[in-house]
């Protein structure tokens, strides 16, 4: 019985964890990841979030969960509305660089998306 139940509560876990990232594709990642493309000094800015919310949830020793991001984003985000921080309402202008938690919350969007695409296997031969 305990095996069903641990089963159903990590698959409720994962559900809720996507939902979260889903959110935060919605509320930053799109607009975010789009101008992070467009323009190099965001994109290298994401990568270094990136680089240390990997290092942060051990990314370098194990694949990074949808409920370890999730996990971390709240974790950012409450934090940041604790100090007063709240998401801008409207567009953001990610050309003139976005904050720190805008910037961090990117790049969990950013690994959240890579996680999410299959490996790529090279052909044999």
């Amino acid at each position: 019985m305990t095996a069903l139940f641990n089963g159903a509560s990590a698959r409720r876990a994962n559900r809720s964890a996507r939902s979260v990232l889903a959110d935060l594709q919605v509320s930053v990642g799109v607009a975010g990841l789009a101008a992070a493309a467009a323009h190099p000094r965001l994109l290298a800015s994401v990568d270094q979030h990136a680089a240390a919310v990997r290092d942060s949830l051990l990314g370098d020793r194990r694949p990074l969960t949808p409920v370890a991001l999730a996990g971390y984003a709240e974790g950012v985000r409450d934090a940041a509305l604790q100090h007063g921080w709240r998401l801008p309402q409207g567009p953001v202008d990610w050309s003139a660089g976005p904050d720190w938690v805008l910037t961090r919350l990117l790049a969990v969007c950013a690994l959240a998306r890579a996680a999410d695409r299959p490996a790529v296997t090279p052909p044999a031969g």
